[in-house]
């Protein structure tokens, strides 16, 4: 049995990978279980460290420093280029409104925190650990144990907080939206007309009725016209053709126009008459439409493409065929000369089959190619992030300086990369599944070595009177906010309930609480509305845990 004793016991590199695989593993199973339809998901593997660890199981102090922090600096590089995309577009029209609320959320939770230190006499570093679970936000989490370590203080504090407040932080989101659903709305409130959802593409069909616009060519038309769109088809006397921005319309041509939702009806004004047939079911065979003409979806794989504008390849003039719709990310775009393109970008090319073949070559079409990961971009993206937390940043006031650290540093460079690196050329595509990947190794390496540390005294924490007193000031700091900015957003400021639940899921970090309104909701504003704030409030709190501890306790 001496074996057995050097594989879980002997501390040993050997040991540590299979203790941590092993707490991972048990954790990742727990947390599929549902009770009353609420499961915790990975952040089970947290609370099965803790068991682990408050019966004495342990790895090297060493190796567990290491495990934690490279499991960290994964989890939220990789978190950073998901949301770098939609981070700085998230600010745009409606999304400054929601960011505010959302922001809003963010800041009364921290108030709350200092205020709790300072009435209960509850130490900084724990009512920053008590606000981390609240909100169920093991990144900001990292973030102040990082800024601890770099200060030479205890680190473990922080985690037994979390540890305590986390499960309601869980389901108290789903809580206040069943509290605020029977108290404030009324049943027609569920159900969403809701104009974001005219941003979304939409294919018609337009018969040229207005003589402002005959004998003008589709470039002088876009010019004097505000909506955008794309001219995919043009029928003309019984022949079909790919117009080119040159193309002169003519009275009773009919065109097939890309456009966003909210265009139609300015766009039935500008070219005179809509039809009625409805070309945006997704059953809809494009090839048998024409027998000259054939629809193609092609994925971008060329990487000296990534970046580059659509309008600079010349497509439509220089192999007479036509863009009229962009996929990224499952999400549909319209196909303008000024979008840039990623690689992974599925486009829907119209024209002649020969014509579609020679476009194929220019854009790459290998699939194959975009399965294999682009680690370089990874590693490099993660030597910059951990560059930029280790500079130090003087604000005045404060008598030591500040850094980022593993947490803030490769989350910012993960959202720049995100956000301008196809401007820059930069491959930085990875596919859906590998991010997902990425993050979900990194965050349950993290949560495992954050139980083990955290479980030897755990339970002798929660089990006296200053424990009883953490679960209820964590339940505060989940609850209080949601209702008093979800009450402003609903009543006050006459958001629809589907937005406004989406809003306080993503402001709390908390995807489970999102599948709840999306399930009493009639629409997809939930989801909109969490894609919106999500980004910048999760930005907001790796931050703000930083420079809570490094204000007040330096």
């Amino acid at each position: 049995m001496e074996w057995l004793y050097s594989l879980f016991i002997e501390h040993s590199a050997l040991q540590a990978v299979v203790v941590l695989s092993l707490i991972a593993a048990i954790g990742l199973g727990l947390g599929k279980i549902k009770i009353c339809g609420i499961s915790l998901g990975v952040a089970f593997v947290f609370f099965t460290g803790i068991i682990a660890g408050h019966f004495g199981l342990s790895i090297d102090h060493q190796m567990l420093n290491y495990a934690e922090s490279f499991g960290l600096v994964i989890f939220v590089y990789a978190l950073g280029l998901q949301v770098g995309p939609g981070f700085f577009s998230s600010f745009r029209k409606g999304g400054i409104k929601l960011n505010i609320l959302a922001t809003s959320v963010v800041l009364l939770g921290t108030i709350m925190a200092v205020i709790s230190s300072i009435f209960f006499h509850i130490s900084l570093p724990d009512a920053v650990g008590i606000l981390c679970g609240a909100t169920t936000n093991t990144p900001a989490l990292g973030a102040a144990q990082q800024t601890l370590k770099q200060m030479g203080l205890e680190t473990s504090t922080p985690a037994l907080g979390c540890a305590v407040a986390y499960p309601l932080g869980v389901v108290g989101v789903i809580l206040a939206l069943m509290l605020m659903r029977k108290v404030l709305t009324k049943p027609q409130d569920l159900v969403i007309h809701n104009d974001d959802e005219s941003n979304q593409t939409y294919i018609g069909a337009f018969e040229v009725c207005n003589p402002a616009i005959y004998n003008k060519s589709i470039k002088d038309i876009a010019h004097i016209s505000y909506p955008k769109f794309v001219i995919s088809r043009l029928w003309r006397e019984g022949s079909v053709t790919i117009p080119t921005s040159e193309k002169i319309i003519k009275e009773g041509d009919r065109l097939l126009v890309v456009a966003a939702d909210k265009d139609v009806q300015a766009l039935t004004i500008l070219f005179g008459k809509q039809e009625n047939t409805d070309w945006n079911k997704e059953d809809i065979d494009w090839n048998t439409i024409d027998n000259q003409l054939v629809s193609q979806g092609i994925v971008i794989t060329r990487p000296e493409l990534n970046g580059k504008k659509l309008g600079s390849l010349r497509l439509r003039n220089t192999y007479g065929i036509n863009i009229s719709r962009v996929y990224r990310s499952g999400v549909q775009l319209l196909a303008t000369p000024e979008l840039r393109l990623q690689l992974g970008d599925r486009l829907t090319v119209v024209g002649e089959a020969s014509a579609i073949t020679n476009v194929e070559k220019l854009l790459g079409n290998a699939i194959k190619s975009l399965k294999e990961p682009n680690l370089i971009a990874v590693f490099i993206g993660i030597v910059l992030g951990l560059s930029l937390g280790a500079i130090p940043f003087f604000i005045p006031g404060m008598s030591a300086p500040i850094k980022l650290g593993l947490a803030g540093g490769p989350i910012i460079v993960g959202i720049l990369i995100g956000t301008f690196g196809p401007r820059l050329h930069m491959v930085t595509y990875t596919t859906r599944s590998a991010n997902l990947m990425l993050r979900a190794l990194g965050l349950t390496l993290y949560l495992a070595c954050l139980g083990l540390d955290a479980g030897a005294h755990f339970f002798e924490t929660v089990f006296r009177a200053e424990g009883a007193m953490w679960v209820g000031i964590g339940a505060a700091m989940t609850l209080l906010p949601v209702i008093i900015i979800g009450f402003i957003a609903f009543k006050l400021m006459r958001l629809d309930f589907g937005t406004v639940s989406g809003m306080l899921c993503g402001s709390m970090a908390n995807p489970m609480a999102l599948t709840h309104a999306n399930e009493i909701v009639s629409s997809d504003n939930p989801s909109v509305a969490y894609a919106t704030v999500y980004p910048f409030c999760m930005f907001l709190r790796v931050i703000i845990a930083q420079l809570l501890l490094m204000f007040f306790l330096t």
